[in-house]
């Protein structure tokens, strides 16, 4: 019980964001109207994509300065839990565009592009893993390129939509972010609240995914990962 607590705080606040998310009141604004709910989900999805990826990148510089394959196999799962929660961040965003910028995808926007490049750089890491049957050499061209991937993507997602000259979303482009002008503090004590709760609901996931991860190779080659 006692490492059990995180995870009961991450299924609480996440149950109460949702709660909140559907049935709290939000502010009446031009063109967000009831849409606004959607950033108790859609943001601190990709605040737990983003945390994970950056754990990704840790563990693989890990497994560089001691070429330990159990950091190697943690890099490798950080970055696919990261893709797990990539994947909702993309959906509820979408649907988002849909009701306020009347598509699901504007591919001008900076913003955009930068996912879109970011996905396609992660997908490298995910093909690279998977076409590499050595582990070693895997893990060596893996870590390496995870670093480039995660400095890349944060490139993508965070600096070049902020330095882009217009954005549809808030806080790039010159546009003021959410928190300035249209949150006030009942949403905020939703909204952060949310983003704790998916970051830790991602490391619990993480924690059974590695845990899974070696007890396969445990059983495939009869000793535990070093």
């Amino acid at each position: 019980m006692k490492h059990f607590w995180w995870k009961l705080i991450s299924v609480i606040l996440i149950l109460g964001s949702i709660i909140m998310g559907f049935l709290g009141e939000v502010p009446r604004l031009n063109i967000l109207n009831e849409t606004i709910r959607n950033l108790y989900f859609h943001v601190p999805l990709w605040f737990a994509m983003l945390v994970q990826m950056g754990v990704s990148c840790f563990f693989s510089l890990k497994y560089l300065s001691s070429y330990k394959l159990k950091n190697d196999l943690t890099a490798s799962c950080a970055a696919y839990v990261g893709g797990m929660f990539a994947l909702p961040g993309l959906i509820t965003g979408s649907i988002w565009a849909t009701y306020t910028w009347g598509k699901p995808w504007v591919a001008d926007d900076p913003k955009m592009q930068g996912v879109m490049a970011a996905m396609i750089v992660y997908m490298v890491y995910y093909l690279l893993r998977a076409l590499i049957p050595d582990m070693q050499t895997k893990a060596r061209i893996s870590a390496v390129y995870n670093i480039f991937a995660f400095c890349m993507t944060f490139v993508f997602i965070m600096i070049y939509p902020r330095l882009a000259p217009s954005s549809l979303h808030p806080g790039n482009g010159g546009n003021p972010a959410f928190g300035k002008y249209d949150m006030d503090n009942s949403m905020r004590a939703v909204f952060y609240p949310a983003c704790v709760g998916w970051i830790l609901m991602s490391f619990w996931l993480l924690n059974i995914l590695n845990r899974y991860k070696k007890l396969q190779y445990k059983l495939e080659h009869h000793e535990n990962l070093e």
